[in-house]
């Protein structure tokens, strides 16, 4: 047993989300008058600020550039207190993600590839990843060679007690099957929405049972793919969260809100469920308490908009 809290350390890109609210997406070739234009830090970054301010301590074991973009990564990450273990990319700035923000809050994405890219196992291994702590793997690592040959060989170097956390991303079910299956080797837990549950179980032809709620039948329905003791969360959005775990599927309930920008909410939800895991929660509890930060912080603009912990008490003694 780990003698010590466990980290929650992220292996994914931290780029910076310039956010730029719309009307409506242009016709190809067309021109939209913005709203408003805006700067964060995201992608990894998200979900390491939502654990950090549910009391998690978090790390960031991926690359960061020596430009002005990688500076705004390492000022997010300092202001809420998680470390940045790999040494600075010297000859590169870290990625952009354009996000393109609808009334709905519906999100449309264009992602450029910078030093974040620039991951080796040396890099990653400055983590120093201890039994328990919860290592945070993207399937956009997975999507790019250049960084899915390094995350993967130093995957198979972790502790054994380590826990490894996929969130697979609409990237997963296209990778190569060699991929995936290497990748789910070494999965502990699998957190997904629905629609990328529902990709990986139509490439690996397993059929759904009919049920009330498809997340259910779903989480039930991964658990095979899995090794014989991961655990499953899939999220749909303002329905909550089914959990698989110990053989047995439970839903979770969300908290509906009107939304002013859904960026960042699942991986808000990540960062929460594995803040509560990491603090001792059921994973029942976790998923609830994930589905409230969720919740608040679909209200907010922005990915890195996260509440405190003090925020998700508040708002669960309001429901």
């Amino acid at each position: 047993m780990p003698t010590t809290v466990p980290r929650v350390i992220h292996t994914g890109q931290a780029l910076v989300d310039l956010t730029v609210e719309i009307p409506d997406l242009p016709a190809r070739g067309q021109n939209v008058m913005a709203s408003s234009v805006t700067q964060y830090a995201g992608g990894a970054v998200t979900v390491l600020l939502a654990a950090a301010r549910l009391g998690a301590q978090c790390v960031h074991a991926g690359s960061l550039g020596a430009g002005p973009h990688g500076d705004v990564i390492r000022a997010a990450l300092a202001a809420d207190g998680i470390e940045a273990s790999a040494p600075v990319v010297t000859t590169q700035d870290t990625g952009v993600c354009v996000v393109l923000v609808e009334p709905s809050a519906e999100r449309t994405f264009v992602t450029t590839l910078g030093a974040e890219r620039e991951i080796t196992v040396d890099s990653l291994s400055t983590a120093e990843v201890r039994a328990g702590d919860l290592v945070c793997v993207t399937g956009y690592s997975l999507a790019v060679e250049q960084t899915r040959a390094p995350l993967l060989e130093w995957l198979t170097s972790l502790p054994e007690e380590a826990v490894v956390v996929l969130d697979p991303g609409a990237a997963f079910a296209a990778l190569p099957a060699e991929v995936r299956d290497a990748m789910l080797a070494c999965t502990d837990i699998w957190t997904s929405n629905a629609e990328e549950a529902t990709d990986l179980l139509a490439v690996r032809g397993v059929a759904v049972e009919a049920s009330d709620r498809e997340i259910v039948a779903q989480a039930g329905a991964l658990a095979p793919v899995m090794r014989s003791d991961a655990v499953v969360i899939v999220r749909d959005g303002a329905e909550g969260c089914a959990v698989h775990v110990a053989g047995e599927t439970t839903y979770v309930p969300g908290f509906p809100q009107t939304p002013v920008d859904t960026n960042g909410a699942g991986d808000t939800h990540t960062g929460a469920l594995l803040a509560g895991i990491a603090a001792g929660a059921t994973w029942v509890d976790a998923c609830r308490r994930a589905n409230a930060t969720a919740a608040i912080k679909v209200t907010r603009r922005g990915p890195t908009t996260a509440p405190t912990a003090v925020e998700v008490d508040e708002f669960l003694r309001t429901q």
